[in-house]
């Protein structure tokens, strides 16, 4: 087999300029596809990144006045396309005030239910009862920080006293996560703000006068559901309003259209590798046989020597591999130069988040390997000529 092998390259860089040739083919088919693939992975990764970087992104909220049960949120909990969800107090008591613990500066600050797994608060596992998630502009402008007391405080009409219910602030959430005063807390807490709004006592909290807390049925006004991908917020939001009867807010468009938009650029990268690959089929099939024929009488002579047949078949498939290899060599080569060109023209500000062009290892590992496959698939034709060449005939031909 080495004889074979070194037979074939011999034969092979003999005549260069058929090399050459079928390197060139090869070349001019790859690095166009390369840069339409790494172009289509480097606009569609961003767009992916730029949702997938809020968690928001994949929330739902309920709009309206509705009623919802703790039993209703643990039905849809059980849901396969939800990654967490929680229920809502009313949006009439959905602003607090905010100040450090000691501290005199305070700030009216939106206050939103949260809970254990609430991807709105990662890294944090989940908030206990007297916990809080401040978002970086409260944070910044009341010089909070994970570990400080704060003091939420409220006042309602008809009510001798404020409620102030003291927390602990277990996170301030990374920029760009939520914009403005924001205050996210366990839903127990929500709820016995709401419950103080409505003329409870909360003996508790220093509020005596008003109704028993425990004839208060429990009711809320919305629920918050996080969906566990973005392929699932449609189906998930489409479930939510029919199980339900309601009307909910999402950025499924958003999403849907960035979608729509990956899978048609899919489409139309695997509508020109087809036809290219059937272009690039043809050149190398009639190259590789061309090749076979013009070098029969080299086979011939090593039939008369002594080599087997299916020895002589792989002639032409080692020749072709060879090619395939310096090809994608030569293609690699051009389309990094092509890349960083494109990164020099196109001031598209995605170079620090992976490229305009972006081909991963394990593509490039991926495509390599198709390629060749594909070339030694089409060398098969001339391997074919190859195991049918009879020495005797040939040489008697020639002579």
């Amino acid at each position: 087999m080495r004889l074979l092998v070194a037979l074939a390259l011999r034969a092979l860089f003999r005549d260069w300029i058929f090399v050459f040739c079928n390197v060139a083919v090869l070349a001019g088919v790859i690095v166009p596809l390369l840069v339409l693939f790494g172009v289509r992975n480097g606009v569609y990764d961003a767009l992916i990144g730029d949702l997938m970087a809020n968690p928001a992104t994949l929330q739902i909220d309920t709009a309206g006045n509705q009623s919802f049960t703790p039993a209703d949120l643990a039905e849809v909990q059980g849901w396969e396309d939800v990654r967490f969800a929680t229920l809502k107090t009313r949006s009439l008591f959905d602003y607090v005030n905010i100040r450090a613990t000691g501290g005199r500066e305070r700030q009216e600050a939106l206050i939103a239910p949260s809970g254990t797994g609430d991807p709105m608060i990662a890294p944090l596992p989940g908030l206990g009862p007297d916990e809080v998630a401040v978002s970086p502009a409260l944070a910044a402008q009341l010089g909070l920080a994970a570990g400080d007391g704060v003091e939420i405080f409220t006042q309602a009409e008809n009510r001798p006293r404020q409620l102030v219910l003291e927390a602990r602030v277990a996170g301030v959430l990374p920029e760009g996560r939520l914009d403005g005063r924001v205050v996210l807390a366990d839903i127990t807490l929500l709820d016995l703000i709401e419950a103080f709004y409505d003329g409870y006592a909360l003996p508790g909290h220093g509020i005596d006068s008003g109704k028993a807390l425990a004839g208060r049925a429990e009711s809320f006004e919305g629920m918050r559901v996080y969906a566990t991908a973005l392929d699932r917020l449609a189906p998930l939001q489409d479930r939510l309003e029919a199980r339900f009867g309601i009307r909910t807010l999402a950025r499924t468009a958003e999403v849907t259209s960035v979608l729509t938009l990956g899978r048609n650029l899919g489409l139309a990268l695997a509508l020109t590798v087809a036809v290219a690959a059937a272009g690039l089929a043809a050149s190398l099939i009639f190259g590789f046989w061309g090749e076979v024929v013009r070098t029969r009488r080299t086979l011939a002579n090593l039939g008369l020597l002594g080599l087997p047949q299916w020895q002589l078949s792989l002639f032409p498939v080692i020749q072709a591999l060879v090619t395939a290899v310096l090809g994608l060599c030569l293609s690699f080569l051009l389309f990094r130069l092509t890349a960083s060109l494109a990164e020099r023209l196109f001031e598209t500000g995605l170079t620090e988040r992976g490229g305009l062009v972006s081909v991963s290892p394990a593509e490039a590992t991926a495509i390599a390997a198709a390629v060749i496959a594909f070339v030694g698939c089409a060398s098969l034709a001339a391997a074919r000529a190859a195991l049918a060449t009879d020495p005797a005939t040939v040489l008697r031909e020639e002579t």
